[in-house]
């Protein structure tokens, strides 16, 4: 699934800019030159931005692959202390689900995914398997 990063959380203006200068403006586009270390190094060192920022972004448009989840689910999951893909295959659903439960209280979130949903996101990110190292 290709998502531009204007749907993504926590891109700043700036970051988006730089990579739309660099021809990426979407989410598969820049897993694509950044699921290795080396990758994120060249492409942090030509955009100018660090390093951190760019592992950041590349772990938010690989869980965006995962249908459902987006902005504000993508936060959840992360507060939950999910945030790759990778992580949440390994995850007992209804573990998440109730640790998702506890941060949106903790983050004042109202609308939280149902269990069945959330365990459609382990099954998804199983089939997905791990395109970042």
């Amino acid at each position: 699934m290709t998502i531009k990063f204007s749907k993504l959380q926590g891109v700043d203006p700036a970051v988006a800019q730089a990579l739309k200068g660099a021809g990426l403006d979407s989410s598969e586009q820049l897993i694509a030159v950044a699921s290795t270390p080396h990758e994120r190094r060249d492409l942090s060192k030509r955009l100018g931005i660090s390093e951190k920022i760019l592992l950041d972004l590349v772990n938010r448009a690989d869980i965006a692959r995962i249908e459902g989840i987006g902005k504000i689910y993508s936060d959840l999951l992360e507060f939950a202390g999910v945030d790759t893909i990778a992580e949440l295959s390994n995850r007992n659903h209804r573990n998440l689900h109730a640790k998702i439960k506890e941060v949106a209280e903790k983050h004042h979130v109202r609308r939280t995914p149902n269990p069945a949903t959330v365990e459609d996101w382990v099954e998804q990110a199983k089939e997905l398997g791990k395109s970042i190292s």
